[in-house]
C-alpha cells in the first residue's frame, strides 16, 4: 500500500487519503488534481485545521461525522472525538462476534475511531456510524490524548493539529 497522503490548499488540511487504484475522483472545486483514492474529503461545514472541514466519501457511504466531532453512543453511557475512520468496518471477526446479534450493526457502514470517556476512564472505541449522535453542545471530551492531535476547540468541536494530518 502506498503512503497516506495529505493536501494542503490555502492553509487548510484538504484531504488524509488511503489510495486506492481503482478509484478515480475529482478533488472539490478549487482543489487543484485528481486522485485515486478509498478516502476523499467532500463539502462538509464544520472546521478542520483553520479552514472547511471536507466531509468523507467512502465508495457509496457518505460519512456523517468529520474528524474532531464530539460524539456519543446512542446506547451506552459513553462520548468521544473522532480521530480516524474506516469506510467499512475493519476489526476483527472476534471483536464484531463479541457484540450481541441483536445489537450488531452491519459492517457495511462508516466505523470511526475515538479517544472516548465514560464516568469511569479513558480510552479508544471503535463504533459504528448507526450508533453515534453529535454530542457537541455538552462540551469539551476530558481525554488525555486529545492535546496530541487537535490544537483545541473551534464552536462544538475540535480543530485539528496541522502536524496531525497525514
Amino acid at each position: 500500500m502506498k503512503d497516506m497522503e495529505a493536501s494542503f490548499a490555502s492553509g487548510t488540511c484538504v484531504a488524509a487519503v488511503l489510495p486506492r487504484e481503482d478509484r478515480h475522483v475529482s478533488w472539490p472545486s478549487g482543489h487543484e488534481g485528481q486522485g485515486t483514492f478509498l478516502n476523499v474529503f467532500a463539502s462538509c461545514t464544520a472546521p478542520l485545521a483553520g479552514g472547511p472541514c471536507f466531509g468523507i466519501v467512502m465508495d457509496n457511504n457518505l460519512a456523517k461525522f468529520c474528524i474532531g466531532a464530539i460524539v456519543r453512543h446512542r446506547l451506552y453511557p459513553f462520548r468521544g472525538v473522532i480521530v480516524d475512520v474506516d469506510p467499512e468496518f475493519d476489526n476483527t471477526e472476534e471483536w464484531y462476534e463479541s457484540i450481541p446479534a441483536e445489537l450488531r450493526p452491519h459492517k457495511d457502514q462508516p466505523f470511526y475511531h475515538l479517544l472516548a470517556e465514560n464516568s469511569d476512564s479513558y480510552y479508544t472505541a471503535y463504533v459504528s456510524q448507526q450508533n453515534l449522535v453529535l454530542d457537541g453542545e455538552n462540551g469539551p471530551v476530558g481525554h488525555p490524548d486529545l492535546e496530541d492531535l487537535f490544537d483545541g476547540m473551534e464552536g462544538e468541536r475540535y480543530t485539528l493539529r496541522r502536524e496531525a494530518c497525514n
